[in-house]
């Protein structure tokens, strides 16, 4: 008898494959670019032999890939029923950050939970729990959308709750990336431009006096309009960004050849690895980081559109959205286009909370891409036996009919 051939696994989509290899080459970029601006440093100050914080991103990083793996191959099904508890969880830890003697303060701010090295902070993880809350309600309860009655409750108190606690810690970024991933998923779920309009406006108005309200706040605001002539103070940190971006010129001064990192730039290894890249790599370089985005962009929102399913399209919507969110704001940070916020740079920085959660977040997004590829594989394995395939339609539908159709054409 002949070996039955085994037919080949199907091939993903294009967005899928297209997030998949932006976000292992932001990854691999991440992990070079965090050693070269960590190791100098370190060497210099006696903190072991400059690979402590590139040992740190590797492993996080390689969690971080395992729960992308899982979330990318699950159901869409358990995350719906997770969102609740997870949602509640974060507002638990929020909550405990606030505890003397449990959270742990670091440069005036009180974000982190742990102990020693091995330090969480729950503000990421409440970035995920919203957008999923968001997406549930979105999709569930589609008239929604029409109603500021209806989108203020639960919703909006909710995100402002968590918006509060967030911005209470205090960490204004964090609180402007949840608000921007926010308004881009009611724009996605067609939420009428005035309601939008007028959102924006009390947010607006809401920043600007929880932006005077504190004399540091009101020195990052000042110090944005005219970095330059607070160069010695509170604009010393946007300075030496500027400066070391603009010393690398086109192609930059080479790999790990960068000065500012060494003795004038300020967490060169997180919120402003960025200048590090730019100094190193020059602009080409930075061009390149922001393609990554770019198609990070691209896959994630051609994910949403080819979606099945208001949660789906939505999901993936609310992912992108939250990744480039991050992203631009952190660049513009950088360059000097916006005030400094301490937001890090999606998979480059060094930060294992935002690592962890973003790519948790791919992972949910790949799973959208991907179609929900490993739930019907499982489905088709039991179709051969003869059983009842109800998932199968569509695209797959139409092509039996039309090969149906056309055996009976040829019988004809």
């Amino acid at each position: 008898m002949a070996r039955r051939r085994r037919s080949p696994p199907p091939q993903q989509p294009l967005e899928h494959r297209i997030l998949l290899t932006a976000t292992l080459c932001l990854l691999a970029a991440g992990a070079v670019m965090v050693y070269s601006a960590s190791s100098a440093r370190t060497l210099l100050q006696g903190q072991g032999d400059g690979t402590g914080y590139l040992v740190k991103y590797v492993v996080y990083a390689a969690v971080g890939l395992v729960v992308m793996q899982l979330l990318a191959r699950g159901g869409l099904g358990v995350v719906r029923r997770v969102t609740g508890p997870l949602l509640a969880t974060s507002f638990v830890l929020l909550l405990a950050v606030k505890v003397p003697h449990v959270g742990i303060e670091v440069n005036g701010a009180r974000r982190w939970l742990g102990a020693g090295p091995v330090q969480f902070q729950p503000s990421e993880l409440m970035k995920l729990a919203l957008v999923l809350y968001a997406v549930r309600v979105l999709a569930d309860r589609p008239q929604t959308v029409r109603s500021v009655r209806d989108l203020a409750s639960p919703l909006g108190v909710v995100a402002g709750a968590a918006l509060l606690l967030v911005a209470s810690q205090p960490d204004l970024g964090t609180a402007l990336v949840i608000a921007f991933t926010l308004t881009a998923l009611l724009v996605a779920a067609g939420v009428p431009f005035r309601f939008l309009l007028a959102g924006a406006a009390i947010g607006a108005l809401l920043v600007a006096i929880f932006a005077i309200a504190e004399p540091y706040r009101r020195a990052r605001l000042t110090t944005f309009l005219d970095p330059w002539a607070h160069a010695n103070g509170a604009g010393f940190q946007a300075v030496q960004g500027q400066i070391a971006i603009g010393s690398g010129g086109l192609t930059g001064r080479g790999l790990g050849a960068s000065i500012q990192k060494v003795f004038f730039l300020p967490e060169a290894h997180t919120d402003f690895i960025l200048a590090v890249i730019g100094e190193e790599l020059g602009v080409l370089g930075v061009w390149v980081l922001l393609l990554l985005y770019g198609l990070v962009g691209y896959g994630g929102l051609r994910a949403a559109r080819r979606a099945r399913g208001a949660y789906a399209a939505l999901l993936a919507a609310g992912i992108t959205a939250l990744i480039l969110s991050q992203a631009l704001l952190n660049v513009f940070a950088v360059l000097g286009l916006a005030p400094l916020t301490g937001v890090p740079l999606p998979f480059i920085s060094s930060g294992s909370s935002s690592l962890l959660v973003l790519l948790a977040g791919m992972g949910l997004l790949l799973n959208v891409a991907g179609g929900g590829q490993a739930h019907l594989e499982a489905v088709s394995q039991g179709s051969r036996r003869g059983e009842a395939d109800p998932h199968r339609g569509g695209r797959d539908g139409r092509a039996r009919r039309a090969r149906a159709g056309g055996r009976r054409r040829a019988a004809s």
